[in-house]
């Protein structure tokens, strides 16, 4: 099987999260045979969706997305300017103020890769299954 990939860059915009998940959207139907199934192509989506929130609310406002399918897998990574690494919180049930994303993301992957930028800045990759 041939590796497939596909790149979107965006600042932050109202709609830049719901780009994201259009470009995973239009990705994973460009796979074709064998088609990836509706539940895994629905978390590679929310995936996107959460990587690239926190890149825009956290890591500077804009992102690189990457998304790769491997035999068995497929790959999501962003990249943002910041050098400040993702952590887990405790999820805030009063407030509304988040910490749910990072931990179901973590719980979703089969991997997730932290890599800091040769210039600062990292990449958050995660491997999930197809």
């Amino acid at each position: 099987m041939t590796t497939m990939s596909a790149e979107r860059t965006a600042p932050r915009s109202l709609s830049a999260v719901a780009g994201a998940r259009q470009a995973a959207r239009a990705f994973l139907e460009a796979l074709g045979q064998p088609a990836i199934g509706r539940e895994q192509a629905d978390t590679v989506v929310l995936v996107v969706s959460e990587l690239v929130t926190n890149a825009l609310r956290h890591g500077g406002g804009a992102y690189t997305l990457h998304l790769a399918a491997h035999p068995g897998t497929i790959e999501v990574a962003v990249e943002d300017s910041s050098p400040r690494m993702p952590r887990m919180r405790t999820p805030d049930l009063v407030d509304g103020t988040g910490g749910f994303g990072w931990h179901m993301v973590n719980g979703l992957a089969l991997a997730t890769v932290i890599t800091p930028g040769p210039g600062g800045g990292k990449t958050v990759r995660v491997l999930l299954p197809r």
